[in-house]
Protein backbone atom coordinates (compact mmCIF):
# COMPACT_ATOMS: atom_id res chain seq x y z
CA UNK A 1 0.00 0.00 0.00
CA UNK A 2 1.22 3.46 -0.87
CA UNK A 3 1.13 6.20 1.74
CA UNK A 4 1.22 9.74 0.38
CA UNK A 5 1.00 12.28 3.17
CA UNK A 6 0.80 16.01 2.99
CA UNK A 7 -0.98 19.20 3.79
CA UNK A 8 -2.60 19.24 0.32
CA UNK A 9 -3.49 22.92 0.64
CA UNK A 10 -4.82 22.50 -2.04
CA UNK A 11 -4.28 19.16 -3.73
CA UNK A 12 -3.33 19.49 -7.41
CA UNK A 13 -2.70 17.41 -10.52
CA UNK A 14 1.00 17.04 -9.65
CA UNK A 15 -0.04 15.13 -6.53
CA UNK A 16 -2.37 12.91 -8.57
CA UNK A 17 0.29 12.20 -11.20
CA UNK A 18 2.84 11.29 -8.52
CA UNK A 19 0.41 8.94 -6.78
CA UNK A 20 -0.92 7.20 -9.89
CA UNK A 21 2.47 6.78 -11.51
CA UNK A 22 3.95 5.38 -8.27
CA UNK A 23 0.97 3.07 -7.89
CA UNK A 24 1.38 1.71 -11.40
CA UNK A 25 5.18 1.50 -11.37
CA UNK A 26 5.24 -0.43 -8.09
CA UNK A 27 2.00 -2.34 -8.70
CA UNK A 28 0.44 -1.06 -5.48
CA UNK A 29 -3.16 -2.00 -4.74
CA UNK A 30 -3.91 1.49 -3.46
CA UNK A 31 -2.43 4.79 -2.43
CA UNK A 32 -3.77 6.65 0.59
CA UNK A 33 -3.68 10.44 0.48
CA UNK A 34 -3.11 11.01 4.21
CA UNK A 35 -4.25 14.56 4.91
CA UNK A 36 -2.22 16.12 7.73
CA UNK A 37 -4.45 17.14 10.60
CA UNK A 38 -1.89 19.43 12.24
CA UNK A 39 1.08 19.75 9.87
CA UNK A 40 3.80 20.38 12.47
CA UNK A 41 6.34 21.67 9.94
CA UNK A 42 3.96 24.43 8.82
CA UNK A 43 2.64 25.56 12.21
CA UNK A 44 3.59 29.20 12.70
CA UNK A 45 4.97 29.60 9.17
CA UNK A 46 1.67 30.34 7.40
CA UNK A 47 -2.08 29.99 7.75
CA UNK A 48 -3.20 26.45 6.98
CA UNK A 49 -6.69 25.70 5.70
CA UNK A 50 -8.87 23.73 8.12
CA UNK A 51 -8.06 19.99 7.97
CA UNK A 52 -11.68 18.96 7.36
CA UNK A 53 -11.86 21.27 4.35
CA UNK A 54 -8.56 20.04 2.92
CA UNK A 55 -9.77 16.46 3.36
CA UNK A 56 -13.03 17.22 1.50
CA UNK A 57 -11.08 18.74 -1.41
CA UNK A 58 -8.75 15.70 -1.57
CA UNK A 59 -11.71 13.33 -1.38
CA UNK A 60 -13.34 15.14 -4.31
CA UNK A 61 -10.08 15.09 -6.29
CA UNK A 62 -9.51 11.33 -5.98
CA UNK A 63 -13.13 10.20 -6.23
CA UNK A 64 -13.49 7.75 -9.08
CA UNK A 65 -9.74 7.32 -9.63
CA UNK A 66 -8.91 3.66 -9.28
CA UNK A 67 -6.61 2.88 -6.37
CA UNK A 68 -6.51 6.38 -4.89
CA UNK A 69 -8.21 7.10 -1.55
CA UNK A 70 -8.44 10.07 0.80
CA UNK A 71 -7.51 9.22 4.39
CA UNK A 72 -8.62 10.91 7.63
CA UNK A 73 -6.02 9.01 9.68
CA UNK A 74 -4.10 12.10 10.81
CA UNK A 75 -7.20 14.28 11.15
CA UNK A 76 -8.78 11.85 13.61
CA UNK A 77 -5.62 11.62 15.72
CA UNK A 78 -5.19 14.59 18.08
CA UNK A 79 -1.97 16.56 18.20
CA UNK A 80 0.67 17.18 15.55
CA UNK A 81 0.63 14.92 12.48
CA UNK A 82 3.71 12.73 12.41
CA UNK A 83 4.36 10.19 9.68
CA UNK A 84 5.82 7.81 12.29
CA UNK A 85 2.42 7.64 14.04
CA UNK A 86 0.57 7.07 10.78
CA UNK A 87 2.93 4.32 9.64
CA UNK A 88 2.64 2.63 13.02
CA UNK A 89 -1.17 2.76 12.91
CA UNK A 90 -1.34 1.42 9.35
CA UNK A 91 1.02 -1.44 10.19
CA UNK A 92 -1.06 -2.30 13.27
CA UNK A 93 -4.19 -2.66 11.13
CA UNK A 94 -2.45 -5.14 8.81
CA UNK A 95 1.00 -6.29 9.98
CA UNK A 96 1.54 -8.15 6.68
CA UNK A 97 1.03 -5.12 4.45
CA UNK A 98 4.11 -3.65 2.78
CA UNK A 99 4.07 0.13 3.18
CA UNK A 100 5.51 2.40 0.50
CA UNK A 101 5.95 6.00 1.62
CA UNK A 102 5.66 8.29 -1.42
CA UNK A 103 7.55 11.59 -1.26
CA UNK A 104 8.90 14.13 -3.69
CA UNK A 105 12.64 14.37 -4.24
CA UNK A 106 12.64 17.68 -2.34
CA UNK A 107 11.13 15.98 0.73
CA UNK A 108 13.53 13.03 0.47
CA UNK A 109 16.44 15.45 0.83
CA UNK A 110 15.00 16.72 4.14
CA UNK A 111 13.98 13.48 5.90
CA UNK A 112 16.42 13.99 8.76
CA UNK A 113 14.23 16.83 10.03
CA UNK A 114 11.30 14.47 10.64
CA UNK A 115 10.20 13.33 14.07
CA UNK A 116 11.23 9.70 14.86
CA UNK A 117 12.60 9.27 11.36
CA UNK A 118 14.28 5.97 12.32
CA UNK A 119 10.89 4.40 13.03
CA UNK A 120 9.66 5.45 9.61
CA UNK A 121 12.84 4.24 7.88
CA UNK A 122 12.50 0.80 9.49
CA UNK A 123 8.83 0.41 8.56
CA UNK A 124 8.58 1.50 4.92
CA UNK A 125 10.09 1.44 1.49
CA UNK A 126 10.68 5.04 0.49
CA UNK A 127 9.32 5.94 -2.95
CA UNK A 128 11.07 9.03 -4.27
CA UNK A 129 9.15 10.74 -7.05
CA UNK A 130 11.47 12.61 -9.38
CA UNK A 131 10.39 15.18 -11.91
CA UNK A 132 11.97 14.72 -15.34
CA UNK A 133 14.63 17.29 -16.11
CA UNK A 134 15.75 17.73 -12.51
CA UNK A 135 18.91 16.16 -11.18
CA UNK A 136 18.31 13.31 -8.76
CA UNK A 137 19.99 13.40 -5.37
CA UNK A 138 21.59 10.27 -3.97
CA UNK A 139 19.31 7.89 -2.09
CA UNK A 140 18.97 8.79 1.58
CA UNK A 141 21.34 6.63 3.64
CA UNK A 142 19.83 3.59 5.32
CA UNK A 143 16.50 3.64 3.48
CA UNK A 144 15.04 1.02 1.13
CA UNK A 145 14.37 3.21 -1.89
CA UNK A 146 12.38 2.94 -5.09
CA UNK A 147 12.43 5.78 -7.60
CA UNK A 148 9.61 6.79 -9.90
CA UNK A 149 10.09 9.42 -12.57
CA UNK A 150 7.16 11.61 -13.59
CA UNK A 151 6.88 14.48 -16.07
CA UNK A 152 8.08 17.81 -14.81
CA UNK A 153 5.02 19.70 -13.64
CA UNK A 154 5.82 23.12 -12.25
CA UNK A 155 2.86 23.40 -9.86
CA UNK A 156 2.85 24.30 -6.19
CA UNK A 157 0.04 24.61 -3.69
CA UNK A 158 1.31 28.03 -2.64
CA UNK A 159 1.02 29.30 -6.23
CA UNK A 160 -2.46 27.84 -6.49
CA UNK A 161 -3.58 29.48 -3.22
CA UNK A 162 -2.38 32.82 -4.59
CA UNK A 163 -4.12 32.32 -7.94
CA UNK A 164 -7.36 31.46 -6.16
CA UNK A 165 -7.03 34.44 -3.79
CA UNK A 166 -6.51 36.69 -6.82
CA UNK A 167 -9.58 35.23 -8.54
CA UNK A 168 -7.51 33.63 -11.30
CA UNK A 169 -8.23 30.23 -12.81
CA UNK A 170 -6.66 27.00 -11.58
CA UNK A 171 -8.42 24.95 -14.25
CA UNK A 172 -6.31 22.00 -15.47
CA UNK A 173 -4.01 22.44 -12.44
CA UNK A 174 -6.58 21.27 -9.88
CA UNK A 175 -9.11 18.54 -10.73
CA UNK A 176 -12.53 19.95 -11.63
CA UNK A 177 -14.26 18.13 -8.75
CA UNK A 178 -11.74 19.65 -6.32
CA UNK A 179 -12.34 23.13 -7.77
CA UNK A 180 -16.09 22.69 -7.30
CA UNK A 181 -15.44 21.62 -3.69
CA UNK A 182 -13.18 24.65 -3.08
CA UNK A 183 -15.92 26.94 -4.40
CA UNK A 184 -18.67 25.20 -2.42
CA UNK A 185 -16.64 25.53 0.81
CA UNK A 186 -15.61 29.12 0.04
CA UNK A 187 -11.90 28.36 0.45
CA UNK A 188 -9.00 30.62 -0.55
CA UNK A 189 -10.59 34.07 -0.32
CA UNK A 190 -11.45 35.61 -3.64
CA UNK A 191 -11.60 32.25 -5.45
CA UNK A 192 -14.07 31.90 -8.28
Amino acid sequence: MGVFGGTFDPVHVGHLVAATWARQALELDRVLFVVAGQPWQKVGTRAVTRAEDRYEVVRAAVEGIEGLEASRLEIERPGPSYTADSVRELAAVDPDVALYLIVGADVAADLDSWQRVGEVRDAVTLVVVERAGLDADADPAGWKVERVRIPRLDISSSQLRQRLADGRSVQFLVPDAAIRCILRLGLYAGSR
